[in-house]
């Protein structure tokens, strides 16, 4: 069966305007979806990922230069992922229609993973 890696897309303005209230109401959504996946078999991992924006790293003229993620000000960013088995791309949409991530400007991204090998 496939996985497939849904990429949670959030703005962080947003993000920064959550009371520790809803922080815990949308953790427990969270937990309880993944625990649902998790009990059906369809869920390989996820997790959140720091707000800090991380480091880009890019080849420029034969060097590699780092440089620093998004900040608060980006328009868009990664918050977290979760890596899914579904028969087919209709199926792991279906899994993402239920997930708790997408309520007012966040949504998400999903990708096929291509098994190497």
């Amino acid at each position: 069966m496939p996985n497939f890696l849904f990429l949670l897309h959030e703005t962080p303005a947003d993000s920064m305007a959550i009371n520790a209230a809803e922080l815990g109401e949308i953790i427990a959504a969270h937990q309880a979806w993944a625990e649902r996946l998790g009990a059906a078999g369809q869920l390989v991992g996820g997790e959140k990922l720091t707000d800090d924006g991380g480091r880009h790293l890019r080849r420029q003229g034969g060097q590699v230069l780092v440089s620093d993620g998004p900040y608060a000000e980006a328009h868009d960013v990664i918050g977290g992922f979760y890596i899914v088995q579904a028969p087919d791309l209709a199926a792991a949409e279906a899994l993402a229609a239920d997930c708790p991530h997408q309520h007012g400007r966040q949504w998400i991204e999903i990708r096929t993973i291509d098994a190497l090998g």
